[in-house]
């Protein structure tokens, strides 16, 4: 068995940050990596499963509302039922709440405006699978591009996250303040990133494949590829939900 691990970036019509994705997986963090097109019912094998930002179906009629459809939307709720390690990015956040594999919804940003920057992230779980490099309360610097990442939901749901640590990412301040000047978008309790209960799916919208290779002098998003592959060097190969629905 190898020691790599497969990563399968899937490519939407509309994805561009697939290639990003691809690059930060096999040639930043040395792993194997595929691309899964849209319309592929087989996931070849990979370990992790990453859906990449960008306009998929050129978010017609909502985002993310299409892609859900797709075949290989199909196979990814499979291995995500399976316990199979899965990230959303941007868009791919949208899809995954769309998909039902996340709860909440993405609305358009607060200020009606497509927003394109770098932010600060607080991290406020970093016992999962994609955050075990991370410290409790340390501060990534990593960008954002969306027009639609104000994350909503309802008090049930938010009291639910809260109470599960399923809130991973928080926009805050340099010194890690959670402020409302810190969010860009309106997102309900400065939400940048959500697992699900089984600790096995992450919504992000920042972009952590843009923070990752040292050319471009911005590296804090390697933490969370680096966690990922930590978690499998660390446990078992197979995918296995934890009891607790949280590992």
């Amino acid at each position: 068995m190898s020691s790599k691990l497969k990563f399968g970036v899937v490519v939407f019509p509309g994805s561009n940050c697939d290639h990003d994705a691809y690059h930060v997986c096999k040639h930043v963090m040395q792993q194997n990596a595929e691309f899964l097109w849209h319309k592929e019912a087989d996931l070849k094998g990979v370990d992790v499963v990453i859906l990449p930002g960008g306009f998929s179906y050129g978010d017609y009629l909502r985002c993310g509302a299409i892609a859900r459809f797709s075949p290989v939307m199909k196979e990814v709720v499979r291995f995500a039922e399976r316990g199979g390690t899965v990230l959303g990015i941007c868009n791919g956040f949208q899809i995954l709440v769309e998909a039902g594999l996340l709860p909440g919804v993405l609305l358009r940003n607060t200020s009606l405006r497509f927003v394109c920057k770098f932010v600060r992230l607080r991290v406020e779980n970093p016992d999962t699978r994609f955050t075990n490099q991370c410290r409790a309360g340390e501060v990534l610097h990593i960008p954002i591009a969306h027009g639609e990442g104000n994350y909503f939901t309802d008090p049930e749901t938010l009291q639910r996250l809260e109470g599960n640590n399923q809130i991973i990412f928080r926009y805050c301040t340099h010194e890690g303040e959670v402020t409302e000047e810190a969010n860009p978008n309106g997102s309900l309790s400065n939400i940048a990133g959500i697992i699900n209960e089984g600790g096995n799916i992450l919504g992000m919208m920042p972009h952590p494949e843009r923070a990752a290779d040292p050319l471009l002098r911005h590296t804090d998003g390697q933490k969370i590829f680096k966690s990922i592959i930590e978690h499998y060097l660390m446990g078992e190969r197979e995918p296995v939900l934890a009891e607790s629905g949280r590992r």
